[in-house]
């Protein structure tokens, strides 16, 4: 048995017994302060649940993990992140509380992406807007043809049977990328008459087109994502629709969007990012608008845990290691906003580490998230490479 002792008036809870103090310090557990072990809440109910700890205030009361807990419920998050806690611990794994941050790791990785340019010929032709469907219709055979083939813009034909019909099928946001920069014109239509229309159809529409030109103007290719639930999908500079050896090009990153305004149910971004990993995609995450200046606040931090993870020759430790990511505490059923998100991602870059995202289920299995950063060379925007990791 591990005893700790609950000073109520203070609400701290320490361990002071010395086999059990040179126990918990072996394991990195608590701060060490003349010989007593002060413990974050988070790391007393650990020691209650898992390693047969009991508690007691200064008469000598017992106190159950649930009245421990009770006192406690004005921290946020405290079950998510005992939870996020727990589980990391139950791997073999050593996890602080992220107030313990120091800065400089050096630990983030960068993802560079290629950079380009897009290189479009002057093209002047005409187009029917349909207003209901959100789709152009052009019926200039060789333009629409050579548009599909050489930039792989629109629908030509038949989807994977371009030979099959001759009518080119521009969607909302090729429709309206060609209005700016390709010598569309609309036979019933204007540039604000299209945006105008998409707006009321599309949440968050005008931040959906600035990633789609984000990437359309720097080479990349950008078609819809619906099939894998999410908004776009990506083809690297160069690709093109024309079969080669008659085998269709698979397409494989996919892009949704996360404006700071927006918030979204956990569950559903998680769902998101299961879909793209089933069909073997790299899952990015896109927050549009300049990155702001966010100011850390050691003292406050956003995020939960300064994690340490394994090495070849076993686990690092604070005594011989240095912690690699820093921790976000969540549970499926609660919301994260774009702008929540982009500060937290920013306090990750603050501190040289990378972001993990811990989301605890309902029967309290933990799913565990790594974010990396994205330099796409000219975007003034934020991307990030989200990947499945199992600790």
């Amino acid at each position: 048995m591990i005893k700790l002792e609950l000073d109520r008036k203070k609400r701290s809870l320490s361990v002071k017994e010395p086999a059990d103090v040179s126990s918990l310090q072996n394991g990195f557990y608590g701060q060490m302060k003349k010989g007593i072990i002060y413990l974050a809440p988070e790391e007393a109910l650990y020691i209650m649940d898992i390693r047969n700890g009991r508690c007691f205030d200064e008469v000598g009361n017992e106190y159950s993990f649930n009245s421990v807990a009770a006192l406690f419920l004005k921290i946020k998050k405290l079950l998510a992140r005992y939870l996020t806690y727990k589980d990391y611990r139950d791997k073999g794994l050593i996890l602080r509380d992220a107030k313990e941050a120091e800065g400089g790791y050096g630990r983030t990785v960068l993802k560079k992406y290629a950079g380009g340019s897009f290189k479009f010929d002057s093209f002047a032709f005409e187009g029917l807007f349909f207003p209901q469907d959100l789709l152009t219709l052009v019926d200039d055979e060789k333009v629409g043809k050579e548009l599909y083939e050489r930039y792989w813009i629109g629908q030509f034909g038949t989807y994977k049977a371009a030979h099959r019909g001759r009518i080119s099928k521009l969607d909302v946001y090729e429709t309206i990328f060609l209005l700016k920069h390709g010598g569309l014109h609309l036979t019933n239509a204007k540039l604000h008459d299209v945006e105008k229309t998409a707006r009321k159809r599309i949440k968050f529409f005008d931040d959906m087109y600035l990633v789609y030109e984000d990437w359309r103007r720097r080479g990349y290719v950008v078609k819809t994502g619906f099939k894998f639930g999410t908004h776009f999908r990506i083809y690297f500079p160069g690709a093109s629709p024309v079969r080669a050896e008659d085998e269709w090009m698979h397409s494989r990153h996919v892009i949704h969007n996360f404006p700071r305004k927006h918030k979204l149910l956990i569950s559903e971004w998680a769902r998101a990012i299961r879909v793209a990993h089933s069909v073997k995609k790299t899952f990015i995450l896109a927050i549009p608008g300049k990155k702001a200046a966010i100011k850390v606040d050691p003292k406050k931090p956003r995020l939960d845990f300064l994690l340490y993870h394994r090495r070849k020759d076993g686990i690092e430790t604070p005594k011989d290691g240095t912690p690699r990511y820093l921790m976000y505490s969540l549970t499926e059923d609660e919301y994260i906003g774009g702008e929540g998100l982009a500060e937290a991602l920013a306090e990750a870059r603050h501190y040289g580490l990378e972001m993990m995202m811990a989301i605890s289920d309902r029967e309290s299995s933990v799913t565990y998230y790594i974010i990396k950063e994205i330099e796409l060379p000219g975007s003034e925007y934020e991307y990030y490479e989200i990947e499945w990791l199992q600790p």
